[in-house]
C-alpha cells in the first residue's frame, strides 16, 4: 500500500495549487483593506435606545435583571437624552411604569399618563430627538396582559378602541412614531384610521408585526413590571415555530398602513428578517430584547465573553440579515465603540 504523505512530498506547490485559483484573503490582508470591502456597516445613527420611566423626581433605580439600565424618573431621563443626543443617538423608544394601574389601562392613553407626561417634557428640551412611542397596555393594567379581560380571555375587538384613544393621546403629546406591540389583529388599521381622523396624518407606525411569544423578555417584564398575573401571551403573541405565520403577519400589517415594520426578538428570528426583506421595501426594525442583552452581559461580567466584540458582531448580523434600524439596550455601548473604531 502506498504512503499518502511521500506522494504528496513528491508535487511540487505549482503542482498541488489550482491554476488561476482566487485567493480570498487578498482583501483581508490589513485593516485598511478590510475597512474598503466590508459590506454590512452598524451605525449609531440606525439605533434606538428605550428608557422605562417612572413617577415622581431625582429616582434612578437599577434594573436588578438588566445590569446599565434604570427606571428612571423624567428630570432624570432628561439628562440622559441629552447625553444620549451627544453620543449620535437620534432616537429613543419609550415606556411607561404608572403608580397605579386598573383593569383597562387607562394611564396608557390619559392625557397626564406618565408616558404623555415625558414626551412633551422630553420635545420641550430636545425637540430634535425622534421619540417612538410604544403603545401597549401590559406596563397600565393591573392583569398585566395587553389588552382588556372577560372570563380570563383577552379580547380582542373591544382592546382596539383604548388601543386607538392612546395613539391619538401619544401623537397629541409630541410622538414622532407610534409603534403599537400588543399583537391584536387589525389594531394597525384602527391605529391609522385614528391618527388620520384627528389630524395626525404624518406620524408614522412602527408595527411590531412579528412579535414573537419569547422567553427572552423576562427581564424587561422585571423593568416594566408588567408580568401577566394569570396565564400567558400565547393566543396573541406568536408562536416561535412559526415562520410563515410571521410573513403574513408582516404582510398584513402592510396592508393596514405601516410605515416600519418589526421583528421581535431579534437574534433568535434572524431568518424571519431575511426572509421580510425580500418581501418588502419597507423599512424593518429588530428588536435586540433584554434576555438578549442580559446574557451578554452576565457573560461578560463573568469574564466568558469579550462583550464589545460579541456585540458589535452579533448586531452587525442583524443589520445584515436586513434590519435598518435595531432597538438595543446597548445602544450608548456601541456609539462610544463606533466612535473609537
Amino acid at each position: 500500500m502506498s504512503d499518502p504523505t511521500a506522494t504528496i512530498e513528491k508535487l511540487s506547490l505549482n503542482d498541488l495549487i489550482p491554476e488561476g485559483a482566487h485567493r480570498m484573503r487578498r482583501l483581508r490582508a490589513t485593516p485598511q483593506l478590510r475597512d474598503m470591502v466590508r459590506e454590512t456597516h452598524l451605525r449609531t445613527d440606525k439605533l434606538i435606545y428605550p428608557f422605562f420611566i417612572i413617577e415622581g423626581k431625582k429616582e434612578k433605580k437599577p434594573i436588578s435583571s438588566m445590569p446599565g439600565i434604570y427606571q428612571q424618573t423624567i428630570d432624570e431621563v432628561l439628562k440622559e437624552v441629552e447625553a444620549v443626543q451627544k453620543q449620535g443617538i437620534k432616537s429613543i423608544l419609550l415606556f411607561g411604569i404608572p403608580d397605579s394601574k386598573d383593569s383597562e389601562g387607562s394611564g396608557a392613553w390619559h392625557k397626564d399618563g406618565i408616558i404623555q407626561k415625558a414626551m412633551r417634557e422630553i420635545k420641550k428640551h430636545f425637540p430634535d430627538i425622534v421619540v417612538v412611542a410604544d403603545l401597549c397596555l401590559c406596563e397600565y393594567t393591573d392583569h398585566g396582559h395587553c389588552g382588556l379581560i372577560a372570563d380570563g380571555k383577552v379580547l380582542n375587538d373591544p382592546t382596539l378602541q383604548i388601543i386607538a384613544r392612546t395613539a391619538v393621546a401619544q401623537a397629541e403629546a409630541g410622538a414622532d412614531i407610534i409603534a403599537p406591540s400588543d399583537m391584536m389583529d387589525l389594531r394597525v388599521a384602527v391605529i391609522r384610521k385614528a391618527l388620520d381622523a384627528s389630524g395626525f396624518h404624518h406620524i408614522p407606525i412602527m408595527s411590531y408585526a412579528a412579535k414573537f411569544a419569547s422567553g427572552l423578555y423576562g427581564p424587561f417584564r422585571v423593568a416594566a413590571q408588567s408580568a401577566p398575573q394569570f396565564g400567558d401571551r400565547k393566543s396573541y403573541q406568536m408562536d416561535p415555530a412559526n415562520g410563515r405565520e410571521a410573513l403574513r403577519e408582516i404582510e398584513q400589517d402592510i396592508a393596514e398602513g405601516a410605515d416600519i415594520v418589526m421583528v421581535k426578538p431579534a437574534l433568535s428570528y434572524l431568518d424571519i428578517i431575511a426572509k421580510t426583506r425580500q418581501i418588502t421595501d419597507l423599512p424593518i426594525a429588530a428588536y435586540n430584547v433584554s434576555g438578549e442583552y442580559s446574557m451578554v452581559k452576565a457573560a461578560a461580567q463573568n469574564g466568558w465573553i469579550d462583550e464589545r466584540r460579541v456585540v458589535l458582531e452579533t448586531l452587525t448580523g442583524v443589520v445584515r440579515a436586513g434590519a435598518d434600524m435595531i432597538i438595543t439596550y446597548h445602544a450608548r455601548d456601541i456609539a462610544n465603540w463606533l466612535k473609537e473604531e
